[in-house]
């Protein structure tokens, strides 16, 4: 846990506007969908800071934020990476790209997205819904 959670400036500072914008469509795309626990959290080594959607003890997905960046991150296990495998071809090139460039590990595919406009946002949601279900009309 962070002790002080980042406000809009500060993120708009880090990030930079048009950045900061995209996190924030984001933030409303998944908001919109899901209704989940989230938590501002340390973003490890390679980030400064991890925004995280969890429900009942499980991730659904996290954002991620540092200088001048942005991430998404999914993880999908191996029901889920059959899943999206079945349907790869209803992906953007882009996404497809990254998912066979990630390395599989004993829990999964950790897809890691650095979004720079909204074209992705699409696919977000159809990995978020192999994830889990919407529970948000």
């Amino acid at each position: 846990m962070l002790d002080t959670i980042p406000n809009a400036e500060e993120m708009t500072i880090l990030v930079g506007k048009p950045l900061y914008d995209i996190w924030n469509k984001l933030n409303a795309l998944i908001e919109e969908t899901y209704d989940m626990d989230c938590s501002w959290n340390k973003g490890g080594k390679a980030w400064k800071y991890e925004y995280k959607y969890r429900r009942g003890g499980k991730t659904l997905c996290a954002l991620y934020a540092r200088e001048n960046c942005v991430g998404f991150m999914i993880i999908l296990g191996k029901d889920e990476r059959l899943k999206f495998e079945a349907d790869r071809d209803n992906y953007s090139k882009e996404v497809q790209r990254i998912y066979d460039e990630t390395q599989t590990y004993h829990d999964g595919k950790w897809l890691m997205f650095e979004p720079k406009d909204t074209t992705l946002f699409d696919d977000f949601i159809k990995l978020l819904r192999i994830k889990r279900r919407p529970n948000r009309k």
